[in-house]
C-alpha cells in the first residue's frame, strides 16, 4: 500500500511499461526517490554526471550498473559489472504523468535484461507497481480527473477509429468540463435559493421562479442527450453483437464472407453446410461488428444440426442485431413464420438475398408486416453492401458522428452516475409542479451535484477508485 505523508505518496514505485519480449523495454520509476534510486543504477557515459544534477525533461545515456547491493541499499564487495546500456528519461514533477517526479530508463527489451533491473531497483529502494498505479497517482495528484484516468484504458483498448477519438477526447478532459458545467449552474441554483430563504428582502424567490424553471429543465434536457449518446459510445467502444439467421441455403455464410472480403466461411449449395456457431470481429465503416453465422433454422432430425439450431436461437437472444437473410428465389413456409417469431423483438434488418434471381417473396409486404428495414440484396455480387452499412448506422448512431462538440460517454459507472443525477432532476421539477416548499429543491439538487461529481472523482470513495484503478494493467 502506498504510505502518505501530509496528503502526498511518499513511496517510489515501478514497473515494466513495455511488456517482455520486444526490440526496447521501458521501465518506469515514479515517487519522491525516483531520480535518487535510478542514480545508484545508473552510470553516465563519462561516468560523472549524476541524474539528480539534471534538468527535467532531458535524456541520459550510459550504463545500468550492478553495484551488487544488499536488500537494505548497501554496497557488498562483489564489485559491478554492466547489466545493459541505456537511454534515461528524466521528468521532474509536477510536470509528468504522475505528478512526481520520473524517470524512464529505455533498455534492450530482452526478459533477462528488465527483469535484472527492476531487481535492481528494488534493490535501491523502489517497490513493485500495483496495476494502474501510476495513472492512479496522476488522479490523486490532481493531474486527471477520474473520467481522464478511466478514459485511459479506453484509448488503450479501443477497437476503432471512432472509439480511439472518443477516449482521447475524454483523455483531454472533455467529459470533465461538460460535468463542471453541469455542476456550476446546478450550485449556483442551489445557492440562490439557500440566499433567498436566508435573506428574503435581497432575494426574490417569486421573480426567479421562471428562470429556475428554465435551467432545471435546460439541465434534464442535456443529461437526456448525454444517455442517448451513450448508445453511440457503448457502440463505438465495445461493438454490435451480430448474428446472421435465415433458412438453410439462404445465403447467410455468403454474407459473412462478403462483409469480411474473404472466404471465412464454407459455401456449398448443400443445405445444413453451417452446423456450428462461426463467430469474429471485423471493422464496417468505423463500426465493429462482433459477428455469428449461424445453422440454418429449420425442422430436422439430424442431432448435430438440431444442436446447431438450438444455439442459433441462444444467439439470437444475446445479439444487439440480427440480420434476417432471406432467399428471395424461394417462397415463405412456416419456417419463415417461426424465425420472424424469435427476432420481433430485435433490432433486426432484413436481406432480401439473391434479388439477381427472379422473386419468389414479396419485400414489400415483408417489410409492411414488420416494420423494419428490408434491404435488396446479392451476397454473391456484392449489392446493398452500402445500404446495410448506412442501415447499421441509422440503427445505432443517432445522425452522423461529430467530434466536434459532442461528448460520448462509453463508461457504464459514468452513465449510472448521469442516469441518477438525471433523477435527482426530475424530483425537482416534480417538486416545481407540485409547489413544494423550496428547500426540497436544494435536496435533490445538491444530490444530483453529488452523483455527477462522482464521475470526475469530486465525491468518491477510497474503495470505488481502488477497485476502478485494479482492473487497469500493469504499468500504466
Amino acid at each position: 500500500m502506498d504510505l502518505i505523508t501530509n496528503g502526498l505518496v511518499s513511496d517510489t514505485i515501478f514497473a515494466n511499461a513495455s511488456g517482455m519480449g520486444g526490440a526496447i523495454g521501458i521501465i518506469r520509476v515514479s515517487g519522491p526517490r525516483a531520480v535518487e534510486i535510478v542514480d545508484q543504477i545508473f552510470l553516465s557515459v563519462n561516468e560523472k554526471k549524476k541524474l539528480a544534477d539534471q534538468k527535467t525533461y532531458t535524456v541520459h545515456y550510459g550504463s545500468i550498473i550492478d553495484r551488487h547491493l544488499t536488500s537494505s541499499g548497501e554496497k557488498t564487495d562483489g564489485g559491478s559489472h554492466v547489466v545493459d546500456e541505456a537511454l534515461v528519461l528524466l521528468m521532474r514533477a509536477p510536470h509528468s504523468y504522475t505528478a512526481e517526479d520520473v524517470v524512464e530508463i529505455q533498455c534492450h527489451g530482452g526478459q533477462l535484461v528488465i527483469v535484472s533491473i527492476m531487481n535492481l531497483l528494488r534493490k535501491a529502494g523502489a517497490r513493485p507497481a500495483q496495476p494502474g498505479e501510476f495513472t492512479k497517482r496522476a488522479f490523486l495528484n490532481g493531474r486527471l480527473d477520474l473520467s481522464q484516468a478511466e478514459s485511459v484504458m479506453d484509448v488503450i483498448h479501443a477497437k476503432n477509429h471512432f472509439a480511439l477519438q472518443s477516449s482521447v477526447r475524454q483523455l483531454h478532459g472533455e467529459v470533465k468540463k461538460k460535468v463542471v458545467d453541469l455542476r456550476e449552474r446546478i450550485l449556483h441554483e442551489s445557492a440562490f435559493i439557500e440566499s433567498a430563504l436566508d435573506d428574503p428582502e435581497h432575494y426574490d424567490l417569486d421573480s426567479h421562479a421562471s428562470d429556475f424553471r428554465s435551467v432545471v429543465e435546460q439541465l434534464i434536457l442535456e443529461l437526456e442527450e448525454l444517455l442517448k449518446n451513450s448508445e453511440n459510445g457503448r457502440v463505438l467502444s465495445e461493438g454490435l453483437k451480430t448474428v446472421i439467421v435465415g433458412k438453410p441455403n439462404a445465403g447467410k455464410s455468403s454474407l459473412m464472407n462478403l462483409l469480411l472480403g474473404t472466404d471465412y466461411a464454407i459455401v456449398t449449395d448443400v443445405a445444413g453446410t453451417t452446423r456450428d456457431l462461426l463467430e469474429t470481429s471485423f471493422n464496417l465503416d468505423g463500426i465493429t461488428l462482433h459477428i455469428t453465422d449461424t445453422a440454418g433454422i429449420r425442422m430436422t432430425e439430424d442431432a448435430v444440426e438440431k444442436i446447431g439450431v438450438e444455439r442459433a436461437k441462444k444467439a439470437i437472444e444475446q445479439s444487439d442485431l440480427v440480420f434476417y437473410v432471406v432467399d428471395s428465389s424461394a417462397e415463405e413456409d412456416a419456417v419463415d413464420e417461426e424465425i420472424l417469431s424469435l427476432v420481433r423483438e430485435k433490432k433486426v434488418i432484413v436481406l432480401f438475398n439473391k434479388c439477381d434471381l427472379s422473386p419468389e417473396a414479396d419485400a414489400g409486404a415483408l417489410r409492411e408486416r414488420l416494420g423494419v428495414p428490408v434491404i435488396l440484396c446479392s451476397a454473391k455480387f456484392g449489392d446493398g453492401l452500402r445500404e446495410l452499412t448506412d442501415q447499421i448506422k441509422a440503427f445505432f448512431l443517432q445522425g452522423e458522428i461529430s467530434y466536434n462538440d459532442e461528448v460520448f460517454i462509453t463508461n457504464v459507472r459514468q452513465k449510472d452516475c448521469i442516469e441518477r443525477a438525471l433523477k435527482s432532476l426530475m424530483l425537482v421539477r416534480e417538486s416545481i409542479e407540485r409547489q413544494m416548499p423550496e428547500d426540497f429543491y436544494t435536496i435533490d439538487l445538491l444530490d444530483a451535484y453529488e452523483k455527477l461529481g462522482q464521475i470526475i472523482g469530486a465525491s468518491v470513495s477510497d474503495d470505488l477508485v481502488d477497485q476502478i484503478f485494479r482492473e487497469f494493467c500493469m504499468g500504466k
